[in-house]
């Protein structure tokens, strides 16, 4: 999987990932974007194939086999050839360290899995244009002087050239569009005064923050800010994103060219894209609401038995307590032994009331810290009726250094009763009366998996392909949609779920939660 899969003359793009399914996804997103597409399935062919095309923009999976995104990261920023290409991890791992060691590496971006099509080509067409803006900057510097204006006139992105003081002493057209300045007016005025009304770079003894390129033109660093609010002429200011990069001479520091552009449009793209996340969540939440409420639909007559089975308790009970109060001696120590027979009752009651309750309600907004011992034994309470109803068990192990997780307790137990409910039904149409056995275990400093094993009739031969898409079933009455959004809940919670076939047959069930941090 080497080999150019479409061609055009605009940005080349890499897409790698182990994962022959994400890397399907990346090319149907990009397709068709006037984009050269090359794929890669592991690291030694990513490198090989950047050294050869030398990519705008390496869309690069973290957890691949032999090398790491982070390690072919780290090649490729060290080859002079290639260090320049934007790389985007691409990663279900969401937590800060895993970002912050991919920057370190020189990554341009991150893009948590599963990916949003229209983050992924807004992504992706912001680094090529700047990664072909940069290459084409430091093509610039090594051509005659007669042949700059012709070049940079041709870039949509407006340009600058500073002196070492701020002051401008080149601009492109663009910039002069953008800014609403003709660009006779524009070069001689300062930089700072100009865009960010002060009169110029901070001194030494100033304590105020350093403007936007004042790093850059005094001090030779690189900068990339986005969303600065720059002033034009006319007292007007509009959200700007820039890079600014020394300009040397001899290793001399002689100032600073800084491209930038108007990014109003994108940003009120990008809020679009806020937008609509939000209303996918929700539309989330909604579905696994009515989800609930259809399994308590279905566990319905099992929860009206275990409620009513304490009821009766007390309606006999409070008939006993009635015929010893007509009794002569008043045995008052028999009498409290039964009043508290019937608080116990009731109090059975209630505690199957108080679950059905907190597993129908909406989910509260955010997550909470849980402990997994607590919730699957509650969970196991929920499915009691289950295991009456298939003749079954359940058997619970959480080791002892499973820490706390970070989720939304009604949504985990929502799944965990899920699989549990299946690993039941196929255990009872299997024949065998095997316990179905949960366990919690710490996968990694950072995650907790949860398995659910059963020893059933096992998955279907398709299962890879087919289980987790919704409407897909192997129940002669389930709608397909369980596994669906079961999966769909735990990639909310920052996990990820999957299945493996055992040896001894049945099916095992898993999905990892995020564990809760220590502060």
């Amino acid at each position: 999987m080497t080999e150019t899969v479409t061609t055009a003359p605009d940005a080349t793009v890499l897409l790698v990932d182990d994962n022959a399914q994400n890397l399907k996804v990346l090319y149907e997103t990009l397709k068709d974007r006037g984009y050269r597409l090359l794929i890669a399935n592991d690291g030694e062919k990513a490198m090989t194939l950047a050294q050869r095309h030398l990519p705008e923009v390496i869309l690069l999976d973290i957890m691949m086999p032999d090398i790491d995104g982070y390690e072919v990261c780290s090649r490729l920023k060290a080859d002079p050839a290639t260090a320049d290409s934007a790389i985007v991890f691409l990663s279900a791992l969401d937590d800060v360290d895993s970002k912050v060691k991919g920057f370190s590496l020189g990554g341009a971006d991150y893009i948590a899995k599963p990916f949003q099509a229209q983050e992924v080509i807004a992504r992706v067409r912001t680094h090529a244009r700047v990664v072909r803006l940069e290459r084409q900057l430091q093509a610039r510097n090594r051509q005659l002087e007669n042949d700059q204006s012709r070049i940079l006139n041709a870039i949509s992105e407006g340009i600058y050239g500073l002196d070492s003081s701020g002051t401008i002493v080149f601009a492109n057209p663009e910039a002069a569009l953008i800014t609403r300045c003709p660009i006779d007016d524009l070069i001689g005025r300062n930089f700072f005064r100009l865009h960010f009304d002060v009169s110029g770079p901070s001194t030494q003894d100033d304590m105020s923050p350093m403007l936007p390129v004042e790093a850059t033109c005094s001090q030779g660093i690189a900068e990339h800010q986005r969303d600065v609010a720059m002033l034009r002429q006319d007292g007007s200011s509009f959200p700007a994103e820039y890079r600014a990069t020394p300009k040397l001479e001899n290793d001399d520091l002689r100032g600073a060219v800084v491209v930038f552009r108007d990014i109003t449009s994108e940003l009120a793209n990008e809020q679009a894209l806020n937008n609509a996340r939000e209303l996918v969540q929700e539309q989330r939440d909604q579905l696994a609401h009515a989800s609930r409420m259809s399994t308590m639909g279905e566990m319905a007559a099992g929860f009206a038995h275990e409620v009513n089975q304490p009821l009766t308790a007390i309606t006999n009970y409070a008939r006993v307590a009635l015929r010893m109060l007509t009794e002569e001696p008043l045995d008052r120590e028999l009498i409290r032994q039964t009043l508290t027979k019937i608080e116990a009752q009731s109090h059975r009651a209630s505690e199957v009331i108080r679950r059905i309750r907190r597993f129908v309600k909406k989910p509260a907004a955010g997550k909470e810290v849980l402990s997994l011992k607590s919730l699957l034994e509650e969970t196991r309470q929920f499915a009691e009726v289950d295991v009456r109803s298939n003749e079954g068990d359940i058997r619970i192990h959480v080791d002892d250094n499973v820490p706390s997780v970070l989720a939304d307790p009604v949504q985990v137990q929502q799944v965990a009763l899920n699989l549990i409910r299946n690993a039941l039904e196929s255990t009872r149409s299997a024949g065998r009366d095997a316990p179905v056995r949960v366990n919690a275990e710490l996968r990694d400093a950072g995650c907790v998996l949860v398995s659910v094993t059963d020893e059933g009739e096992g998955l279907p031969d398709d299962a890879e392909e087919r289980l987790f898409l919704p409407f897909y079933t192997t129940k002669e009455e389930g709608m397909g949609i369980g596994l669906a959004l079961c999966r769909s809940l735990i990639q909310a919670q920052g996990g990820d779920i999957g299945f493996e076939r055992p040896e001894e047959g049945g099916a095992r069930f898993f999905f990892t939660l995020p564990v809760a941090s220590a502060s």
